[in-house]
């Protein structure tokens, strides 16, 4: 059976409140306490970070961080593609979301001919640019990397050329240009943005299942509605982040939003999405104990991981008993 590797990822650069890097640890604490067996299940890799530079003075005002990230990214994206060439499922824990470009880069780059779709599950939209955004936070921006969407047309920055230069260069990380297209992204939850997102969300007519339609239509109905607007796509990537959970259930995460899902609802959609042959990575990211006493968020994020690669594995076997009666 193809094999699941676990691609450790401590980078925090892009986020805005320090302490996403001690995520991993955190989930493997939960792991611990929970008595599972989860870490020593999997084999894992550990992506190196550059987390010592946020010692240093920052020089890029509107992608803070901008040219260590691009190294990190780098170093990213290769391992999802080796990973993917070696033909295991590259299940990804990060700390902060702008890693989720790199991600993409090395799913594009192993399948350069392939139809990708996204499933971003966030309270946030993640579509800002250097010339849009309000913090110059990047993990605020990782969709508008792989869409290679500046949005000039809400420009409120002046971004200088060495920003420019490293921007275009992780917008073409893996391969140049864009990495999907906008009708194949859908977000999920996505609740918390600003104007210049909501504007090119609505020019690029991007999907989003607001908690209102999710609760409706419940998550298989809604994973359902999901398939039906990537059908075209070849290959999909779930990427979660933790404030898509409510803000009861998401303390332990730089950017908690109410109004999200519950954990059940959460394990429940990661079930039905990733229960699809055509998914060939998941992503899990932002989670911050420094700000969550108990490590709620971590006990939380740990039971979704653990239903999510459940139900990767379930797939995986099936794919191939189906691969042997083929044969």
């Amino acid at each position: 059976m193809k094999r699941i590797k676990l691609l450790e990822v401590r980078s925090e650069l892009g986020a805005g409140t320090r302490g996403a890097s001690m995520g991993i640890d955190a989930l493997r604490v939960a792991c611990l306490n929970k008595g599972s067996d989860y870490f020593r299940r999997f084999n894992s890799v550990v992506v190196p970070d550059l987390n010592h530079v946020l010692f240093d003075r920052n020089h890029f005002l509107y992608a803070k961080h901008i040219d260590s990230i691009y190294t990190v990214q780098k170093a990213i994206a290769n391992a999802v593609e080796q990973t993917l060439r070696f033909g295991e499922f590259p299940l990804v824990l990060a700390g902060d979301h702008s890693n989720a470009n790199a991600t993409i880069a090395g799913i594009k780059a192993t399948y350069p001919h392939k139809t990708l779709g996204v499933v971003w599950i966030d309270a946030h939209a993640d579509i800002h640019s250097p010339y849009t955004t309000p913090s110059g936070n990047v993990h605020g921006m990782p969709m508008a990397m792989a869409l290679s969407q500046d949005n000039l047309d809400c420009q409120r920055n002046q971004p200088d050329p060495e920003t420019e230069f490293f921007w275009r260069r992780l917008q073409n990380l893996g391969e140049a240009g864009p990495k999907l297209k906008p009708e194949h992204l859908v977000y999920v939850v996505v609740r918390d943005t600003e104007e210049q997102e909501d504007e090119l969300i609505d020019r690029l007519g991007i999907k989003n299942f607001k908690l209102d339609e999710f609760l409706d239509k419940g998550p298989r109905q809604v994973a359902r509605e999901i398939y039906e607007q990537l059908r075209f796509c070849d290959l999909v990537y779930v990427s979660f982040d933790v404030d898509s959970l409510d803000s009861r259930f998401s303390k332990g995460t730089g950017t908690p939003v109410e109004a999200g899902l519950n954990v059940r609802e959460a394990i429940s959609l990661c079930r039905h999405l990733l229960d699809n042959d055509r998914v060939v990575c998941f992503e899990m990211v932002e989670i911050n104990p420094t700000l969550d006493s108990e490590n709620t968020m971590a006990k939380n994020a740990f039971d979704i991981l653990e239903a999510a690669t459940e139900a990767i594995e379930e797939r995986l076997r099936m794919d191939e008993v189906i691969g042997r009666g083929e044969k």
